[in-house]
């Protein structure tokens, strides 16, 4: 991230990290990838040529979904920034439920062992690639599925919900941590019976159960799934930064993250305070900018093309009584109530800001700004892209998208 900004700088350019700078353009983020691998370079995630038959992958393979499942909250507060609360859900990225793709093949192989039944192997298929001279590919039996917040692609999964401006530390730090936990349980239990197959045969089966409701292969985006998810799995849907944020602080995580020696309580609650200061200050300054944007350009810029535009109708009545002006009376009635309702908006949103001043906790503070805050600055940026579409170019003080997007 630091290169391309530097490259950019150079290039007399400036490089935007922002998870989503433009209303109605897809937003941008990092697909994480990672596996486990032995200290001499095996690959634990990789299925090989039967999956089926592969212990050791499918122990390995269990053991992550189980970790998904346990400390989802974990995962959706590691990747938890005021950027990525406008791309996460938003047909761009995946949602805030977190989950776990496998695909057809390894779905199927784990309904196998949780019911006992023989695994059929899914037939493969060749790709149609619609040029006979070109080779003929197997299809991959793993993920083409974009929704999906956690997938495995091969040999590998893939974490989608990382933003473009955020580092990848503090996902990796979740997962490293939430899987170590659960190969921990896994250990403890397998040492117990170390000679019986059986017991292990029943540990996968039993974890299966519990959490295969982490497992879903279908759209991310349907509201059907978001319902199911919540209503029906018990999945967690955090759908802001500090409605995330406050499972850093929870029982479960704590104890965890402390018992493996990742951080101490101070540090969880340090950590926790810290991101969410972060949170409210990254959007005050978005809404102080956002007033003094608005004051000093956008209203004087209005009105100056509404005084050009009544100007113009008044000029035309001169010439003859006749000339009604119709679309200009429109136009400055347009422009009058724009700037009208975008001032009483900025007002509110000044007041909002000044009233959060006066809330002692952090926390608080970040629930005023998500819940009154964003909304406010969502409606005044409603009406100022509204304003923008009937103000002549030479009179808009800022680039339009068109400028910024294809330089014209």
């Amino acid at each position: 991230m630091e290169i391309m900004k530097k490259v950019a700088r150079k290039h007399r350019l400036a490089c935007l990290l922002h998870e989503k700078p433009f209303a109605g353009v897809s937003g941008s983020g990092k697909h994480n990838n990672w596996s486990l691998a032995t200290d001499t370079g095996v690959n634990l995630l990789s299925p090989g040529e039967t999956p089926y038959e592969n212990a050791q992958f499918l122990l390995f393979l269990i053991a992550v979904i189980k970790a998904v499942d346990d400390y989802q909250s974990l995962l959706r507060l590691s990747i938890a920034t005021a950027g990525n609360d406008h791309r996460l859900g938003g047909h761009e990225a995946p949602p805030s439920v977190i989950s776990v793709f496998l695909g057809d093949e390894l779905s199927k192989i784990l309904d196998s062992i949780e019911t006992g039944s023989p695994y059929i192997k899914i037939n493969e298929s060749e790709m149609q690639l619609g040029v006979d001279i070109l080779p003929r590919f197997i299809k991959d039996t793993t993920d083409r599925n974009r929704t999906s917040p956690f997938a495995f692609t091969g040999n590998k999964f893939e974490f989608r919900m990382v933003g473009s401006g955020d580092s990848i530390a503090c996902a990796n730090v979740m997962l490293n941590a939430a899987v170590a936990e659960s190969l921990r349980q896994f250990a403890d239990e397998l040492e117990k019976n170390k000679d019986d197959f059986n017991s292990a045969i029943k540990l996968l089966k039993n974890n299966i159960s519990v959490h295969k409701r982490i497992i879903f292969n279908g759209n991310g985006y349907d509201d059907a799934w978001l319902k199911e998810a919540v209503e029906v799995r018990g999945l967690l849907n955090l759908r802001s930064t500090p409605e995330a944020l406050e499972k850093l602080i929870d029982e479960k995580n704590v104890k965890m993250l402390v018992d493996n020696g990742i951080f101490s309580k101070d540090e969880l609650w340090s950590r926790h305070e810290i991101l969410l200061e972060n949170y409210t200050r990254t959007v005050r300054i978005e809404a102080l900018t956002m007033i003094e944007m608005v004051k000093r350009e956008i209203i004087p810029a209005l009105i100056a093309y509404s005084a050009s535009t009544a100007s113009d109708i008044a000029t035309k009545k001169n010439i003859d009584s006749a000339f009604a002006g119709k679309y200009e009376m429109k136009l400055a009635k347009e422009l009058t109530e724009f700037t009208d309702k975008i001032a009483d908006l900025t007002d509110d949103l000044d007041k909002l800001l000044k009233k959060s001043d006066g809330l002692s906790k952090i926390s608080e503070q970040a629930s005023y700004i998500c819940e009154k805050i964003i909304p406010e600055m969502n409606a005044l940026r409603k009406n100022c892209d509204a304003a923008e579409n009937i103000t002549a170019r030479n009179y808009w003080p800022f680039p339009t998208y068109g400028d910024l997007l294809f330089g014209v």
